[in-house]
């Protein structure tokens, strides 16, 4: 099973089911406040009567892993790869929310042949065209820099998780930022001249640096973010901040998980429409904190510390624009599904 239970008036869902994952499993981390779907599972009460319950998922990135907790006597705690967590709980729509998590699709991105050899192969031209492909210039390694960007972001993304959380150990969160913010444009420089040297690209040229570019946006916004909770020296979050960073983690991961299929756009569409549709989801439910933490801090301290007020609203804006960046990420995705699949 995976932790679950009911929340108490005035809790949202998606807290409840991080105070659920600590109280069973002694896990702590920043939970995106968007579930990723829904079962049904059928449960007897203490009077005897077997009922019907709906169970929303929601994504916790783990950050700490408790020695004790409160229902260590009761529970394991296991940690699982995906399929064998999916063939592991008995609700056919739980293992097939677990199943989307990380499809088998993934790792077939992977496996795929280059652009030139595929044709080859339908084609039927076999040896010939192999030498032919031989005397043009090379198609440029923008799969791996697009993962490897990938790489930098979801690390980001993590880093500001745990920066929104406080403590001690902000300075080291702040200079992770940075560093990995540093390690994409690395990146991203390394595509604008494979663009501009390579004869034969994937995707249309515009759409390669688009892609890169607002993935690019949303790591520079985070680092945006960490700048000016230095600069400020902030060190009290408010729950829609964290909300707002925890959907940046699993937007991150989509963006993460998005990436190898491009390998093969036509056979990965499906797939890649369903994250794109989440990142837009989550957008959505971005702006929706956004609106109510701005709407809060106002009525907390609008009136009484203005300069408060202030520097909560320029964080709520830096969270906003990473959200927003996914957005256009997702969309690009989009537009290149739509031209190649």
């Amino acid at each position: 099973m995976i932790p679950k239970g009911n929340w108490a008036s005035g809790e949202t869902p998606h807290g409840a089911a991080a105070a659920e994952a600590e109280e069973e499993a002694g896990v702590r981390g920043a939970i995106c406040p968007t579930p990723i779907g829904s079962y049904r599972y059928r449960k007897r009460r203490s009077n005897g009567a077997s009922l019907m319950f709906d169970v929303d998922v929601y994504p916790l990135a783990v950050t700490q892993e408790l020695d004790a907790w409160k229902e260590s006597g009761q529970r394991e705690r296991r940690w699982f790869p995906l399929a064998e967590a999916a063939d592991a709980v008995e609700e056919e729509d739980l293992a097939d929310l677990i199943r989307s998590f990380g499809p088998s699709e993934f790792n077939k991105a992977a496996r795929r042949n280059a652009m030139l050899a595929a044709v080859a192969e339908k084609s039927k031209v076999g040896p010939m065209f192999a030498w032919f492909q031989k005397l043009l210039p090379k198609t440029g390694g923008f799969f791996e820099l697009f993962e490897a960007h990938a790489v930098s972001l979801v690390a980001a993304a993590t880093a500001v998780s745990r920066l929104l959380e406080g403590g001690p150990s902000m300075a080291d969160h702040v200079r992770e930022i940075h560093e990995r913010e540093h390690d994409a444009d690395n990146v991203i420089r390394d595509v604008l001249t494979t663009v501009r040297r390579t004869f034969l690209t994937p995707f249309d040229r515009g759409a390669i640096t688009s892609l890169i570019g607002s993935m690019d946006d949303a790591i520079d916004e985070m680092q945006a973010t960490a700048a000016a909770i230095d600069l400020y020296e902030w060190t009290e979050f408010d729950q829609e901040m964290k909300d707002m960073a925890a959907i940046v983690v699993d937007s991150a991961r989509l963006t993460a998980e998005a990436m190898p299929l491009l390998r093969d756009v036509a056979a990965n569409g499906a797939r890649l429409h369903e994250l794109t549709g989440r990142l837009v989801r989550m957008e959505g439910h971005a702006d929706e904190i956004h609106a109510a933490g701005l709407k809060r801090a106002f009525q907390s301290y609008g009136a009484t510390d203005t300069l408060r007020f202030i520097v909560a609203r320029e964080i709520y804006k830096h969270l906003e624009r990473i959200a927003d960046s996914f957005e256009d990420v997702a969309n690009e995705i989009d537009g290149i599904v739509i031209d190649h699949s």
